[in-house]
């Protein structure tokens, strides 16, 4: 019997030389020589250890949820509201305010406001006004100071235009004298009481400004000349104008008006 020393094949044919599988040349073995047979490992070659049961762990007790956060955060959330709302509240209010009062017709001629409410006399007039407290049934003599009478009737000229805008139907019979005659928008004339039924509230003009004023004065008679500056929302107009008066009971009534767009 022959073996092959490198896969320790063994061959029985005599005539063999080398190994038919990897070409090793055969060693010659005795008959009684026995082929060691190696056996695989098995999984009961290894020791086996001894079994050993889980330690007991105690379950842990659930943890308690804290509630304070929510509170915190509920309390943050409402004064937030809160906050938001006053901010609101300080806001809107003016605004709203703001828009229920009346039209306030402002002067930069005379650096006041006129309130839009004009049937009430306790307005602020200057104290050579000529509607000032005379004493019913007194009679005093016209002005004859021309720069007393002009400042009177600039006064006048800013109540008309207030009342015009506002159409004060009160204060425009306090102004007119009751023959006024005076044209219309369309030439027309028109007396005192077409004059006020007639008149529209206009609310298209912010202020006004009165301009080469001349006066012209004989006796209880005056005539006002010059231009008014209207400022709009979207602009401005200008107007020559007109005006006379006569000084009866105590105080300066219009008795015409003459109103042309300035070239």
């Amino acid at each position: 019997m022959k073996r092959c020393p490198t896969c320790n094949k063994t061959f029985t044919d005599q005539n063999l030389s080398y190994c038919i599988d990897d070409g090793t040349p055969l060693i010659s073995l005795p008959d009684d020589d026995e082929v060691t047979n190696v056996r695989p490992n098995t999984v009961n070659d290894y020791p086996t250890p001894a079994y050993q049961p889980p330690s007991y762990a105690a379950p842990e007790s659930p943890k308690k949820k804290k509630v304070w956060p929510w509170v915190v955060g509920i309390g943050s959330l409402l004064i937030l509201l809160l906050v938001g709302f006053v901010v609101a509240a300080v806001m809107l209010v003016p605004k709203m305010i703001k828009r229920s009062e009346p039209i306030i017709v402002s002067n930069s001629n005379n650096s006041q406001n006129e309130n839009s409410n004009l049937n009430s006399n306790a307005a602020t007039e200057n104290t050579n006004s000529p509607n000032t407290n005379a004493q019913p049934g007194s009679t005093t003599p016209p002005p004859d100071d021309k720069e007393v009478v002009l400042s009177q009737l600039k006064e006048v000229e800013h109540e008309w235009t207030v009342a015009n805008l506002n159409a004060d139907k009160q204060k425009l019979g306090q102004i007119l004298a009751d023959d006024y005659a005076g044209p219309n928008a369309q030439g027309r004339i028109q007396g005192k009481k077409e004059y006020i039924d007639t008149i529209e509230r206009d609310t298209s003009i912010q202020k006004w400004e009165f301009e080469d004023l001349r006066l012209t004065l004989r006796g209880n008679r005056a005539t006002l000349v010059g231009k008014v500056r209207f400022q709009l929302s979207d602009g401005e107009q200008t107007f020559d104008f007109v005006d006379r008066f006569v000084w009866r009971d105590n105080r300066w009534q219009a008795t015409g008006s003459e109103v042309t767009p300035s070239e």
